[in-house]
Order: structure tokens, then sequence, then C-alpha cells
């Protein structure tokens, strides 16, 4: 399975981006996909994830209520969209895929697939 991240950008305090996250290649071994975060010289960080099927959301605490993640139908495009941005969420942001549904679904261990992430910028 392959995935790419893209979407990112410069924004201002307050604004909003939409990511998307492309999937393509053979999913049978994934039953959720992850949105995480990294930014210079801290560890990759968890955002949100979503089961394939749609019904199971979680979020982090820091982006409850500020993000939300989604995905097509046909589970080859994903989004996080980001609202109310803040300075600390600035980052590269990579989606990945795992099998797990619910426990250690926030584990960026469980998850494969990771390409290139998309760089989120937030100035004051």
């Amino acid at each position: 399975v392959q995935l790419q991240a893209s979407g990112g950008g410069l924004v201002q305090a307050g604004g909003s981006l939409r990511l998307s996250c492309a999937v393509s290649g053979r999913t049978f071994r994934s039953r959720s996909l992850g949105w995480f975060r990294q930014a210079p010289r801290t560890e990759k960080e968890f955002v949100a994830a979503i089961n394939w099927s749609g019904g199971y959301r979680t979020y982090a605490d820091s982006v409850k209520g500020r993000f939300t993640i989604s995905g097509d139908n046909d589970k080859t495009t994903f989004y996080l969209q980001m609202n109310s941005l803040k300075p600390e969420d600035t980052a590269a942001y990579y989606c990945a895929v795992t099998d797990a549904v619910v426990h250690n679904i926030r584990d960026p261990v469980m998850y494969h697939g990771w390409g290139q992430g998309t760089q989120v910028t937030v100035s004051s």
C-alpha cells in the first residue's frame, strides 16, 4: 500500500486547511487510517484516526473539536479538515494505515505505508 499526503501550506492562526491522503495499492491488511504529525526534534504524534467503515473516529485531545477526519466511500482518499489552527499545530503531517480497529490505534508503531508528509505552518 502507498499513501501520499498533500494540502499543507502556510496559514495564519485561526485559519483552516484541508489535508488529503491518497491511498493506492493493496489495502487488504488495513482496517483504519491515521493522521500523525511531527515537529522538528519531537516524536511522531497521533492526530486522528478513522476505521475503514467510517464508524469509529478518534482524535487527540489537542485537536478535538477543531479537526475532522473523513474518507471517500471508495477508500482511496481520506481527509483531515483543520479549523481554528494554532501555531502549535505547525508540523509535517503524515497519513498511514493499520490493521488496528480501536486498540493501539494511536500507536504509530502499528502503522505502515508511510509516505512523504505535507508541511503545515501556522503563523501567529
